[in-house]
């Protein structure tokens, strides 16, 4: 059962008046008298039962009951107020704050950004590039609660690649994802031709460990399971935390990176990249545009979801 608590303005003048050590300056900056302060800090010991300040000279002195609960008030007041400006309408300015992951903010977004820019010359479009925070401990839905929450906490929307487990924000899947090795046209011709899948046993693996972010299975054994495909060791090879990296470490042909296809469809366009195998494995996992149901009453909130739709839709499979 919740401790009933004491009354808000009480705890406030607390706060403030231990903060300041002055029950002159707590009235001030609450704009009430004096008298009041000392009516609300009395009424607030009477109902705890404790004293919490003590009379010094012409000063104030904190008890050790009052200096322990300072810093958790001082807190508490902090959250309240974040929580309050939070459900306040925030004014449309023309600023659209977007965090999204590096991999697909480089490979993707920026690529297409410039028509949002043509469409929308009023807003003003801010980046934020964020890699995940997980909790290994949590269910899939606890990590992609906590995930989402870091990731707008400052931000008008976000980009995040997961499951879909966004029930309290308005969300979007952009497109489906696939999975397939890929490397550079350097390693089919090369000493140990790259031909069929069983030839990756010669080949340096490169990980891209996003894809032991849900259930702990890597993308190269999710590949090679629905390969058919034994032999191939998983433990060796290089690991990246992102699929920027795994694929720029196959463009320099250290080796073949399992990642997602549309990550590198510029590469893969011109020939810098290609997909050794025909094999695509779909994920359950893909990206989702996430936002506050609120937020989409903002014009250049709603505009940015609209534009991205769009370019989700005319995504070209590989």
């Amino acid at each position: 059962m919740t401790e009933r608590l004491p009354p808000l303005n009480s705890l406030k003048a607390l706060e403030s008046a231990a903060r300041q050590l002055s029950f002159k300056r707590a009235a001030e900056e609450l704009n009430v008298t004096p008298a009041a302060i000392s009516h609300q800090i009395k009424a607030l010991e009477d109902y705890l039962g404790v004293a919490l300040f003590r009379r010094v000279g012409r000063g104030l002195e904190l008890t050790a009951a009052a200096k322990a609960a300072l810093p958790r008030l001082s807190e508490g007041f902090d959250v309240l107020s974040d929580a309050v400006a939070r459900m306040r309408p925030r004014p449309d300015t023309g600023q659209l704050t977007v965090s999204v992951a590096p991999s697909f903010a480089t490979r993707w977004l920026m690529p297409r950004l410039h028509g949002f820019f043509a469409a929308q010359p009023d807003v003003d479009v801010r980046i934020t590039a964020r890699t995940r925070l997980i909790n290994r401990r949590g269910h899939d839905n606890e990590v992609e609660r906590a995930t989402v929450e870091n990731w707008l906490e400052d931000s008008d929307v976000a980009i995040l690649y997961g499951h879909g487990e966004y029930t309290d924000y308005r969300f979007d899947k952009l497109f489906p994802l696939t999975l397939a090795p890929i490397c550079s046209p350097q390693l089919v011709h090369g000493e140990n031709p790259l031909r069929e899948p069983q030839d990756l046993q010669f080949h340096q693996l490169v990980h891209d460990d996003s894809g032991t972010l849900y259930d702990g299975v890597s993308f190269w054994d999710t590949w090679l399971k629905a390969a058919g495909v034994e032999g191939v060791d998983t433990s060796r090879g290089s690991h990246f935390s992102q699929p920027v990296l795994a694929l720029e470490a196959a463009s320099d042909a250290l080796g073949v990176a399992a990642t997602f296809p549309v990550l590198a469809a510029a590469e893969l366009a011109v020939g810098r990249l290609i997909l050794p195998f025909t094999l695509q494995v779909p994920l359950q996992s893909a990206y989702y545009l996430v936002c506050p149901e609120a937020s989409l009453r903002r014009p250049a909130v709603a505009a940015f979801r609209d534009w991205l739709l769009v370019q989700a839709k005319q995504q070209a499979a590989y």
